[in-house]
């Protein structure tokens, strides 16, 4: 039987990077970085996905040691960490890729982009990449000590749920949208985790000995509640950013059929 005394031992030595952590996660960073540029550049409509998976496999391999984890890129993004790389690039998609790099002393990088395989946004991507691209500076900006990670995924989520009034997905008033969690029917995920020696760091302890604390408990809303770091940031913490606005068919519809957060969501 695991002890908890020892599991919070270790994510106290774990979870607050010392600086020559931190200078190892900027290497896995830049291998990153290096991966997504060059999928980005190297994008054609016409291209099989897996070409792209293989042009970025490669380049981890060559500079570190391999993927941080099996790369997500996907015309299907709508299906959550989807593995499937058989499609064919085409004009009017888009393509998400969820991609990082770990290092020769097994740090890691994540990073999540949203690229159009033609090289430019219809107006509808736009608008709802825009809302994104906001959302993402926002909580960068809000992410510092002594301010807890679950209160930076709720100012991210308030802005894309006004983002979303603003187009007439959603309709109401942007708080109580994300009080009631109606905007999950959109980021039905947390805007992000602790990375370091995993990309998940430390999930095999579990994610509420490493994401939460006495203080700082789960929430059991759709959504919120699978957001994986929620506690109060310190300084050596380090977390992604990751929001995203998904539209799941399947989910619509179940919310649709069951009248979920009708009030709130334009279903028409």
């Amino acid at each position: 039987r695991a002890s908890l005394t020892f599991i919070k031992g270790v994510v106290s030595l774990r979870i607050i990077k010392e600086e020559c952590e931190i200078a190892e996660i900027e290497k896995a960073c830049d291998i990153g970085y290096l991966m997504h540029y060059t999928a980005m550049k190297q994008m054609r409509c016409g291209m099989i996905e897996q070409d792209l998976v293989g042009i970025m496999e490669g380049i981890s391999i060559s500079k570190g040691l391999m993927p941080s984890f099996p790369i997500i890129l996907s015309q299907n993004g709508e299906t959550l960490h989807n593995h499937s790389h058989h499609q064919i690039l085409t004009e009017g998609r888009l393509v998400v890729i969820d991609a990082g790099a770990e290092t020769n002393s097994n740090y890691t990088s994540d990073f999540t982009r949203t690229l159009p395989p033609s090289g430019k946004f219809t107006q509808q991507q736009k608008e709802i990449y825009t809302i994104v691209s906001n959302a993402n500076n926002l909580a960068i900006s809000l992410a510092r000590p002594g301010v807890s990670y679950t209160e930076v995924h709720q100012a991210a989520s308030r802005l894309m749920a006004q983002g979303l009034v603003d187009l007439g997905l959603l309709k109401g008033d942007a708080d109580e949208i994300v009080a009631a969690g109606a905007h999950s029917l959109f980021m039905p995920h947390g805007l992000g985790h602790n990375m370091g020696m995993d990309v998940h760091d430390m999930e095999d302890l579990g994610e509420n000995n490493v994401g939460y604390d006495e203080k700082f408990k789960r929430s059991t809303q759709f959504g919120l509640g699978s957001l994986r770091m929620g506690k109060m940031l310190e300084k050596g913490h380090v977390v992604t950013v990751e929001p995203g606005i998904y539209f799941i068919p399947a989910l619509i519809q179940k919310w649709k059929s069951e009248g979920t957060n009708a009030q709130f969501v334009n279903f028409d």
